[in-house]
């Protein structure tokens, strides 16, 4: 690994330690009076979720643009030019290790044995691509996931400063998480796995070697197999749930010559 994806690793984990302990606390106070009132437990939650959307925008924005831009990579998503994708995995990575050190200290409140793998099964094949600087394309493609996360911790900030799930915000943000969440994490795999399948056996392929394959390979199965749980026990629980049991019920009155629209929100469950 390079001197340069070392310091970005290294000042990534300090960044978002810096955030969750420091700039959270004092940001969260002035958004929102209800932060000072959550308990310890609660407290130590919203920083870590507040960094994690941190994280996700920043690398989520990175990830397009480079999917968008970066000719070389898309050209050659085996071993294009990785110095963009190298820098946006170290960021990653960093705060993968932040992440991990922060739940180990507060297992007991925090712990998510789903969360441990997820992070070390992309820590195990991020690792290539900042020794080796293999699979660029393919090392971006997985980052652009990330763009379903602010939504889940939107959600996550509004039931613990006790919105009603009835609340217009609260509903609006549910659907658009479950949505978002599928297209980034469910609806790509179907064309991130033809991409895959399709430098099978080509000579790009075997020079990567037997490690950097498995590693590939396993890793990107147990993601898409954490993300499909994850889909299935979280995201349409959140749809069946609390928002399909909301209903918008339109009146239609004539008035002056015209129709004005009552709107009655009826929660049910």
């Amino acid at each position: 690994m390079e001197t340069r994806e070392l310091t970005v690793v290294a000042g990534s984990f300090v960044g978002f330690q810096l955030l969750f302990s420091v700039a959270s606390p004092r940001l969260s106070s002035i958004i929102t009076p209800g932060y000072g009132q959550l308990p310890p437990t609660k407290l130590t939650e919203w920083n870590s979720r507040l960094v994690s959307t941190v994280h996700a925008l920043i690398v989520g924005l990175f990830c397009l643009y480079i999917l968008w831009f970066d000719d070389v990579v898309n050209a050659n998503p085996v071993w294009g030019d990785p110095s963009l994708v190298k820098l946006n995995v170290a960021i990653t990575c960093g705060y993968l290790l932040y992440d991990l050190v922060l739940l180990a200290c507060n297992w007991s409140t925090m712990g998510d044995t789903f969360f441990v793998c997820h992070h070390l099964a992309a820590l195990y094949a991020y690792g290539y691509v900042l020794t080796r600087g293999v699979l660029p394309y393919f090392a971006n493609f997985r980052l652009i996931s990330e763009l379903s996360t602010p939504f889940v911790n939107q959600r996550w900030f509004y039931e613990a400063l006790k919105y009603p799930r009835s609340h217009r915000l609260v509903v609006s943000n549910g659907v658009a998480m479950a949505v978002v969440f599928f297209l980034v994490r469910i609806a790509v795999m179907p064309s991130y796995w033809a991409s895959v399948f399709a430098t099978f056996g080509t000579p790009d392929f075997e020079r990567l070697g037997l490690g950097a394959q498995v590693a590939w390979i396993t890793s990107c199965i147990a993601l898409d197999v954490l993300n499909t749980i994850w889909m299935l026990c979280t995201n349409l629980k959140v749809l069946e749930h609390d928002y399909l049991h909301v209903m918008q019920i339109y009146i239609f009155t004539p008035q002056h010559g015209t129709f004005t629209v009552s709107t009655t929100t009826k929660y049910i469950k």
